[in-house]
């Protein structure tokens, strides 16, 4: 039955994988041919478009539509290839020395395949409680594709027990991530002839010495009572990833914009470095900015706002996931997932999928086969479980 089903992933995997859903591409393609499969195993359906009617989210129920189920949840949408130097064609499934090759492998298409190659097996195991499958977008954006199924649970949809997002932990159970909040910077100041500067207010100038408070107070976030040893690294990061501004040498800048992100362990308010970083801004750079002439002045945007995951010992998720991967210990990683979405809504959450996070976003991106049937193990004990 094992390699059955590992046979019918990797049919999937190779399907999913050839609808290029970069984060800036509608993912309807593939959510059109996953409805259909669904649908033709005579699964219950859900589906939630986004706001633009180019994306949606998909929820299957396989089971009695009663409260205390399982969610799966895995998201559609992929990083994008450009600049990256493959050894095959990214959306291609390619096989070698015992690895999946291709975008989306492990981030996270395989988890996904895994999932819908498990329903026959769901279906024929007599469930007394429903597994639900969640498929999101726009996860490596800004992780709100799962929300419009998150709001809906407890009341068109059964209330679920417990979350399990499949994201790659090497099927380790991860109870722990940070959050992430990610922002945009503008600086408006006043051109003029370089020769000149109190004829003008450089927007440049202005920006660096906001970008090097930002690093000034990534170093605080490093105290010693702040830290949390489960996570590499160990405390709070700051982090400026791009900078552009300016027109000419001998101009002073009218405008500069540079993006900036917050990665806090769980517990940390997300818009502390902005509240804290405003009042650099009010008490030091604006007035700077503004000292020869008016109306410079500096905006900073929200772009993405997402909760870390807290550990939450004994929940039904944790004691669920480790009883399934046949562990005993937790971990937390770094990175950011859905999971943190459904912790907020009251939902027991773990993070546990197949593969390694070291092989997203990469070029020759890759899921090994061993965690394919690993993965297949976890889901083929979680039916049993949910029999009982």
């Amino acid at each position: 039955m094992s390699d059955e089903i590992k046979a019918s992933a990797l049919a999937l995997l190779e399907r999913l994988m050839a609808f290029d859903t970069e984060s800036d591409k509608s993912n309807l393609p593939l959510i059109d041919f996953v409805e259909d499969y669904l649908r033709r195993q005579g699964v219950a359906v859900l589906r939630a478009p986004n706001a633009a009617g180019d994306k949606a989210a998909l929820l299957a129920t396989i089971g009695p539509m009663v409260g205390g189920g399982i969610v799966l949840s895995g998201h559609t949408d992929v990083v994008p290839v450009v600049g990256q130097q493959w050894s095959s064609d990214p959306f291609k499934l390619r096989i070698a020395d015992g690895r999946i090759y291709g975008r989306g492998s492990c981030d996270m298409k395989g988890f996904d395949a895994i999932v819908l190659a498990m329903i026959p097996t769901f279906k024929a195991a007599g469930l007394r409680r429903p597994i639900h499958i969640l498929l999101s977008y726009d996860e490596e954006t800004n992780c709100e594709g799962s929300l419009d199924f998150i709001r809906r649970f407890g009341k068109d949809v059964p209330r679920p027990a417990a979350v399990l997002v499949g994201e790659p932990t090497m099927m380790e159970v991860a109870d722990a991530h940070k959050g992430i909040a990610t922002f945009r910077t503008i600086v408006t100041g006043h051109e003029a002839h370089s020769s000149k500067p109190a004829l003008g207010a450089s927007a440049v100038a202005c920006a660096c010495e906001i970008v090097t408070e930002i690093y000034r107070l990534a170093e605080t976030y490093e105290a010693p009572d702040l830290l949390n040893r489960r996570f590499d690294p160990p405390y709070s990061t700051l982090h400026v990833g791009t900078i552009n501004g300016g027109t000419a040498r001998n101009i002073l800048a009218r405008e500069c914009m540079f993006h900036w992100e917050f990665r806090g362990l769980p517990g940390a308010a997300t818009m502390e470095p902005l509240r804290r970083l405003q009042t650099y801004i009010d008490a030091s750079a604006l007035p700077r900015l503004t000292r020869f002439v008016s109306g410079p002045k500096v905006e900073t945007i929200v772009e993405v706002d997402v909760p870390g995951l807290d550990a939450e010992p004994g929940s039904e998720a944790e004691t669920l996931a480790l009883k399934l991967s046949r562990s005993n210990r937790t971990s937390a990683v770094s990175y950011a997932t859905e999971a943190g979405q459904f912790q907020s809504a009251g939902l027991p959450t773990v993070v546990c999928g197949p593969g390694s996070i070291d092989q997203a976003h990469k070029p020759d991106e890759f899921l090994e086969i061993s965690q394919v049937e690993a993965c297949i193990g976890f889901m083929q004990r979680l039916a049993a479980e949910l029999v009982n």
